[in-house]
């Protein structure tokens, strides 16, 4: 045994390069940014204050901790750091973990658990109103414009990506960058009630209200109420859109002047949001699937925001005294959305 261990040391002495080192470990200072920032210095790297973070990894806690018994694994309240500091700046995975003192990959892996973890909880945060709430929102949205049972405003809006690797060219939108075609609703308060995060920026937007299960339940007759979209939007009984030429009719022009206003939330909307996480504004770097992914997680943090009065916050009176209900006309609602439209005009604006 001793002369096989000496003709192993001879042999790696006169061959250095076939020794094998191992790599030496690096060890990186971990620090807590809750513990060295105040809450404004918090809200300019992560979007949000103390409480609001503090809440975030308290709900996702269980899904993103994994014990390891190589070392202590990273702490849930840094992954949801890294998280949020990506999501408010759009870096590069490199530069997000170099902030937090975490390699690189490290950095990628907790985006996609905080992410994917988010995403477990967007039906409790991202809901349309029902009930009392559809009350309170037909109230709300009256009180900006006078236009009577509104539920939502309606829009999409693109969310640029990196070139996909597959049907690269259904993803190339009208302003000829590759992007996702995101469409939300909206409440009077900026909340997002309704988010299709699937399609690529080619699908028009009729087509993308179309075939999700937001026009499926209207069809069905499960929700009392209107929505308002624009032009792209057909109109429908249960979703109205801006007359196209008034001919200089009084009441026509009253009621595109009232959608206008209204419809301008969801609008808004996407401009809070996209100030809040500009990733959606500068380009997510990554395929479709985890764009996505990365949209609803997005939105569901921005309701969040705003649910806890951080950042955000509405002095809309919930007693306003609402405006008429929609009188039941079977004749009209028999007939297309035009005929509605007309109807609503007239009644309501004349």
């Amino acid at each position: 045994m001793a002369d096989l261990i000496g003709r192993m040391r001879r042999y790696f002495q006169q061959n250095p390069h076939r020794r094998r080192l191992p790599r030496p470990r690096l060890f990186r200072d971990r620090f807590n940014p809750l513990e060295m920032r105040d809450d404004d210095e918090l809200y300019e790297r992560y979007r949000f204050r103390r409480p609001t973070i503090i809440f975030i990894v308290d709900l996702i806690e269980n899904y993103i901790h994994h014990p390891t018994r190589r070392s202590l694994s990273l702490p849930s309240l840094i992954q949801v750091l890294v998280f949020l500091r990506f999501v408010a700046t759009g870096a590069f995975h490199q530069v997000v973990g170099d902030s937090i003192h975490i390699s690189k990959s490290t950095a990628g892996r907790c985006i996609r658990r905080v992410a994917a973890a988010l995403v477990r909880f967007s039906g409790r945060y991202i809901k349309f109103p029902t009930g009392q709430d559809a009350v309170n929102v037909k109230r709300n949205f009256h009180a900006i414009a006078g236009f009577p049972g509104i539920l939502g405003c309606i829009d999409g809006t693109f969310i640029r990506i990196q070139t996909p690797k597959e049907n690269e060219q259904d993803f190339v939108n009208r302003k000829g960058y590759h992007s996702l075609n995101v469409q939300m609703t909206c409440d009077s308060n900026f909340l997002v009630t309704n988010c299709v995060a699937r399609w690529p920026g080619s699908c028009h937007d009729s087509r993308i209200f179309r075939e999700s299960k937001l026009c499926e339940q209207f069809e069905n007759g499960q929700h009392d109420g209107l929505l308002l979209g624009d032009s792209a939007y057909p109109c429908k009984t249960y979703l109205m859109t801006p007359f196209n030429t008034t001919n200089d009719v009084h009441y026509r022009e009253k009621f595109n002047r009232a959608l206008c206003r209204t419809r301008v939330l969801i609008e808004q909307t996407y401009g809070i949001l996209k100030r809040r996480f500009p990733c959606l504004s500068v380009g997510l770097r990554t395929n479709p699937d985890r764009a996505c992914m990365y949209v609803v997680a997005c939105v569901m943090l921005h309701n969040i925001g705003i649910l806890r009065q951080d950042i955000v916050t509405t002095d809309i009176n919930d007693l306003v005294i609402a405006g008429p209900d929609i009188e039941d006309n079977l004749q009209l609602m028999n007939q297309n959305g035009f005929g509605y439209r007309e109807y609503i005009a007239r009644q309501f604006f004349n």
